[in-house]
């Protein structure tokens, strides 16, 4: 019996106080079943003890032995972790052989034309005990308890992970209360301008009290908000301009420009950085990128934001042509537009594989490969690594270290990114006569390898220039439980897939796409159609 040992009588408050917080309502009971039993034993035996031996079996020091020998075995079986089905028997075993006790005394002395029933009855709940503490774990599985085990041992690890980052993120959010504060101070100054400028000023100043309440009220749950707050009613616009310089703007859902860049950026991820930091005021807001060779939108054009809507979208469960079960999303317009990347032996496990990707899907970012990216990521050790890897699943470099915090593998690879240029490469030979690289800090440190070896000294320096090549303009991505990656396939054709943390693929589009665009329009339909879909079985 099992029960979580919340509240309980006056012994388990008396064993919580004395002992130890019990992880179940039994292992206080068991444990005072069992110290009855020492007690009971120790009378007991001192009456034996102090008995004739050479005369006709005592009444009382049988009876109190009896008892503490009943206690003293079912107390310790109680307490343990087992199965309600276990701890029944036991319970039931104590009482059997309990009540053979008053047997003995209503028959003594003239007990022993009884002796048969009432010993039987004893050995027949000593028996019992034995079955549920024993046989009945032995015999049974626990394959189900085991997956529970696992299932907690995962939101555990999910849930240390949010106080890491938390914990890290502590300098930066006691930093973002001192700009809030420096902020409030100038939008004060610009009241006093214009009254629209005073109205603007004031919601912003009304959000960052708010934010500055919440990070001195909870930290965790405000580093949650930053990572999971998603809607908006603006977007930012990331565009080349005339002079081929990058800029950003943000525009509100009826047209109007709420901010923008001011100056233009020589480099790609220097704009993508200047986003980035306003956004920790404008939580939310998509982003919208404009390749160099398109025209911006007209500044006054007005667009829909994005709005949750019901699922039109249905699960279906079936069974494939090798006797896997299977499932896949499909629209009402008869449309596949996700599927499950494997087969699985049990209708209940790929049922679980649908509640699993419900849960991935919705906070799950994009990963885009353009044409490479970084991955930031836990790895089967329980530390946070970098890696940049092509569209076409290469891995071309990787941290070659661990870190104990998902931040400090993302600054890493932010460095990685900002400063390439300036890092030493070295080109080795390793014992198995393979070339190798490594990329070297300012103080000799190394902070990212090849992670492969290269059969030709040519081959690592050809490597070597396509990570100079392709670093500084990498999109960065940490992944959270699970992310979006689009890549192109060797068809020429644009894909996407949900990848786990762990590496694993959960999810897949099932088809190409012609353009990268329409990728991410597969990737916001499964988002909107998922979460809520139904689920169909077909026979």
């Amino acid at each position: 019996m099992s029960t979580e040992a919340t509240g309980g009588g006056p012994l388990t408050r008396l064993y919580s106080n004395r002992i130890g917080r019990p992880d179940t309502a039994d292992e206080a009971t068991g444990y005072w079943i069992f110290a009855l039993g020492v007690v009971l034993g120790i009378v007991g035996v001192g009456l034996l003890v102090t008995n004739d031996l050479q005369g006709p079996v005592p009444q009382w020091p049988v009876v109190i032995a009896a008892a503490a020998l009943v206690l003293l075995i079912a107390g310790p079986l109680i307490r343990l972790p087992l199965r309600r089905l276990a701890t029944i028997l036991v319970y039931v075993g104590a009482l059997l052989s309990l009540v053979a006790i008053p047997w003995f005394v209503v028959s003594y002395p003239g007990w022993r034309p009884q002796a048969a029933g009432i010993i039987g009855l004893y050995a027949a709940g000593m028996a019992v005990m034995a079955l549920g503490g024993v046989f009945v774990p032995v015999l049974t599985s626990g394959t189900e308890r085991d997956k529970e085990i696992e299932r907690q041992r995962e939101q555990i690890a999910d849930l240390q992970s949010a106080l890491d980052d938390a914990d890290a993120d502590e300098a930066d959010l006691a930093r973002l209360i001192d700009e809030l504060r420096d902020s409030e101070r100038d939008l004060a100054e610009l009241l006093d301008e214009t009254e629209a400028a005073r109205a603007e000023t004031e919601a912003a100043r009304e959000e960052a009290e708010a934010a500055q309440a919440d990070t001195e009220a909870d930290e965790a749950d405000l580093a949650a908000q930053l990572r999971t707050l998603r809607s908006s009613q603006a977007r930012f616009e990331l565009f080349a301009d005339s002079a081929d310089e990058w800029r950003w703007r943000l525009r509100h859902r009826n047209g109007n420009t709420i901010a923008d860049s001011g100056e233009g950026y020589t480099r790609k991820h220097n704009a993508q950085k200047g986003i980035q930091s306003v956004r920790r005021n404008s939580l939310g807001a998509a982003l919208m990128l404009v390749e160099p060779d398109e025209e911006p939108p007209e500044e006054d054009e007005e667009f829909e934001p994005p709005e949750e809507v019901e699922s039109r979208a249905e699960f279906e469960v079936y069974e494939d042509n090798a006797g896997e079960h299977r499932w896949r999303l499909r629209h009402d317009n008869g449309n596949v537009i996700a599927d499950g990347s494997e087969g699985y032996a049990t209708r209940g496990s790929v049922n679980r594989a649908v509640r699993r990707v419900r849960e991935y899907v919705g906070p799950a970012a994009y990963l885009r490969f353009d044409p490479t990216g970084f991955e930031v990521y836990r790895d089967a050790g329980g530390e946070w690594r970098w890696r940049l890897v092509h569209r076409n699943g290469n891995i071309l470099a990787d941290s070659g270290e661990g870190y104990s915090r998902s931040n400090d593998a993302r600054r890493a690879a932010d460095r990685i990114r900002q400063r390439v240029d300036e890092m030493e490469f070295e080109i080795f030979e390793d014992k198995a006569g393979e070339h190798r690289w490594r990329l070297l800090g300012g103080n000799d440190q190394i902070v990212g390898d090849s992670g492969e070896g290269y059969s030709s000294r040519s081959e690592a320096e050809e490597a070597v220039e396509r990570v100079r090549n392709y670093a500084p303009e990498a999109d960065l991505l940490e992944i959270g439980r699970a992310a979006f990656e689009i890549y192109e396939d060797n068809g020429g054709e644009y894909r996407w897939r949900l990848r786990h943390r762990n590496g694993n693929i959960i999810s897949d589009s099932g088809q190409g796409y012609s353009d990268r665009s329409g990728a991410r329009d597969g990737i916001e339909s499964v988002k909107r159609n998922l979460p809520n879909a139904e689920v169909a079985e077909d026979e």
